[in-house]
């Protein structure tokens, strides 16, 4: 109870935005409790705001309905409350469900028009009574018939011109209307028999001054079988007024309303809020009274009699950056004014600072590998797992060493993913694959005008679009000894310089690098400084290669089987010993990247219903051509379907610089050095023939 009256329970099916609107107007409105809210989704927005309320929720409606409400408002139409709700003494809570509950809603969202609309048509307030098919009748404090519209002469056979100001009791017995006077209290959704046999369904609503005290008493009432088919509408006019009225002084959102000449008419309190000008300073005042940068829009609106949406301004004395939404209302064609919602820039600040987290989120789809991808249990990955997690919390410049194939790439992607940095960029350069004269703009940028061909206005780098994130520099053995002077740069002073510039740029960017080459040979050779090798090997982890770790064969098969099976449509379950056996008398100089082709071809030699994998599904290993000493057989009488010396010269080709690259164990600089080419040439020819 409040103030001594009887508080009316509210119920509120559906958490939309809707849900959300009503509660926080229901909650602050004398007299009325919300005791639960109900929805299927514990994060819609009315369930979240009842909570921050201490307002009970729950999924499920029919706890709140042991507790007999006195109103359910349902605004979702599942589930169905029409069959479920309990009678309390005889009678049921009033259910306002469906059409009824939008038109709320939509009340609730539209507020601005309707409050306008109320207040500049009350000279129009007894048409529109005596056009609604609900019978109206109010009294005074002294019981006397000030309101009886038409619909009420037609259901109860009367005249109002014959009861216009006489007792209610005595021009209309047995209407309930004294008691409600007498008593102060609602009653809703009563049932009654008029006294010429017509039953209707009638609510009976107090009328209350500023102080509580009851100074008359409305009914609304229909026929009921108009009440059956009509239940989606609403039944309570004087309410509907309170609610807009609790909506409009609630809302978070600033609202302004000017008449057809540009006038001001309404504020609400949040509009006082955000510009801070009072009433008196707005309302009777033109529409550009409350502006301090920028046009009218109420004006433009007034003029154009079309909305407008997303314009920024500035407001009130403080010259407070608003965006505005503005739009014409019309009423039956005719223009009776504009209203305005006035929003904060703050809150558009707010937004641009989610959009960019989620672009922070959808960069981390780059780095699309974590620890838990990583597979071993050997000692030797077990290191080197614990050594790249222990890395990931720091931000030391990382150099994975490993033979290729070993799952450099991988261990890169985890320590970013594994880091502070998740959020940010992940950057892949592959050293050897780019040419020394690109690798340089597109790591380091470049200015307009830098060559012939450059962008206007310039580029960014590489270095400086990962800034914030990880990059990762694969084949760092392989950079030319001009780069490695500006990487040594980069690393030294976190700063880049682009090609044709000379303004140092600074960058915040975490160093992972990856070499399957010899470094300390290298530097040996002069082909590899010194100075960036104790840069780069701050934090070196070494992965060992696939014939150093076996006991990790049947893990890996496994988790390749699996790949495999999604890729192929296939329900491969397991591989049998004698299988595992032979990939375990392997040495895998191509390392997991050859175990992966090895099994994928496996895969695809086996029939589709096969559930185990066999040495005979295998491609040959030890008898394959990688380990030939021999070269290709070639036929000494071709015949008719003879291939072309073309053709010949590729295949052989091919399979010499596979079995070279096997020797050397994927090692592509070392590989390019026996066969006499470059390592640029090695990649063409290597990506040609699908070697690696």
């Amino acid at each position: 109870m409040k103030g001594g009256k009887r508080v009316e329970r509210f119920l509120i099916v559906g958490g939309d935005r809707g849900g959300a609107a009503l509660l926080r107007a229901l909650d602050q409105m004398d007299r009325v409790r919300v005791v639960g809210v109900i929805d299927r989704d514990p994060q819609a927005p009315a369930f979240l705001e009842a909570r921050t309320r201490g307002i009970p929720v729950g999924t499920d409606p029919e706890p709140f309905l042991s507790t007999l409400p006195d109103v359910i408002i349902q605004l979702s139409e599942q589930p169905d409350l029409s069959g479920l709700v309990p009678r309390r003494n005889g009678k049921k809570p009033l259910l306002i469900g469906g059409a009824v509950s939008r038109v709320m809603v939509k009340l609730i969202e539209e507020k601005e028009k309707w409050f306008e609309a109320w207040r500049m048509r009350q000279g129009e307030l007894h048409t529109i009574i005596d056009s609604t098919h609900d019978g109206m009748i109010a009294v005074n404090s002294k019981g006397e018939i000030t309101l009886f519209n038409r619909s009420a002469e037609r259901l109860m056979g009367m005249k109002a011109t014959d009861v216009i100001g006489k007792p209610v009791t005595q021009a209309v017995p047995g209407t309930g209307l004294d008691r409600v006077l007498r008593t102060g209290r609602a009653e809703l959704n009563r049932q009654q028999e008029l006294p010429n046999g017509v039953k209707i369904v009638t609510n009976r609503v107090p009328v209350k001054d500023r102080t509580g005290r009851v100074i008359g008493v409305v009914a609304v009432f229909r026929d009921i079988t108009e009440v059956l088919a009509l239940t989606k509408q609403v039944t309570d006019l004087e309410s509907m007024k309170s609610l807009l009225q609790a909506i409009i002084d609630s809302s978070d959102e600033a609202i302004s309303v000017v008449d057809a000449r540009g006038i001001g008419i309404l504020i609400n309190p949040a509009y006082t809020r955000l510009t801070g000008l009072p009433p008196e300073e707005v309302i009777g005042k033109p529409a550009d009274a409350d502006i301090s940068e920028g046009e009218s829009m109420h004006m433009k609106v007034l003029k154009t009699r079309k909305p407008v949406r997303g314009v920024p301004m500035k407001v009130g004395p403080n010259r407070k950056d608003v965006v505005v939404n503005v739009a014409p209302i019309i009423v039956d064609g005719e223009l009776k004014g504009s209203v305005g919602i006035i929003h904060d820039m703050s809150e558009i600040k707010r937004l641009n600072r989610e959009l960019e987290r989620a672009r922070r989120i959808i960069r981390t789809l780059e780095a699309k590998y974590t620890f838990d991808d990583i597979i071993g249990e050997s000692e030797g990955m077990r290191m080197a797992i614990d050594q790249a997690r222990q890395a990931a919390r720091t931000r030391a410049t990382v150099l994975l060493r490993g033979e290729s194939g070993t799952g450099k790439e991988l261990f890169a992607h985890a320590i970013h993913n594994d880091s502070d940095r998740k959020y940010h960029q992940f950057v892949r350069v592959n050293c050897a694959a780019i040419s020394e004269s690109l690798l340089e703009s597109e790591l380091f940028g470049y200015e307009e005008g830098a060559f012939t061909g450059a962008r206007p206005g310039g580029k960014k780098g590489l270095f400086e679009e990962a800034s914030g994130g990880t990059i990762f520099l694969d084949e760092i053995g392989e950079l030319a000894p001009n780069i490695q002077v500006k990487l040594l740069r980069v690393l030294q002073e976190k700063e880049v310089i682009r090609v044709g510039g000379t303004r140092p740029i600074p960058v915040d960017v975490r160093v992972i690098a990856a070499t399957n080459v010899h470094l300390e040979k290298a530097i040996q050779e002069k082909r590899f400084r010194e100075d960036l090798y104790y840069r780069l090997n701050v934090l070196p982890i070494s992965i060992p290669p696939l014939r150093f770790r076996k006991e990790d064969l049947p893990l890996l098969a496994i988790h390749l089987i699996k790949k495999f099976n999604q890729e192929y449509g296939r329900n491969v379950e397991e591989i049998d010993d004698e299988a595992l056996r032979a990939l375990t008398e392997y040495d895998w100089p191509g390392n997991v990247r050859e175990l992966e082709n090895v099994l994928g071809r496996a895969m695809i030699n086996m029939n589709f219903s096969e559930r185990r994998m066999k040495k005979e599904h295998l491609p040959p290993l030890h008898g394959s051509a990688i380990n030939r000493a021999s070269g290709p057989e070639i036929s000494e009488e071709p015949g008719e379907d003879s291939e072309s010396l073309q053709e010949v010269l590729a295949r052989t080709e091919r399979e010499y610089i596979e079995r070279v690259y096997r020797a050397c164990r994927g090692n592509k600089t070392e590989t390019a050095r026996r066969l006499g080419i470059s390592v640029r040439n090695l990649y063409y020819k290597l990506e040609r023939y699908g070697i690696g």
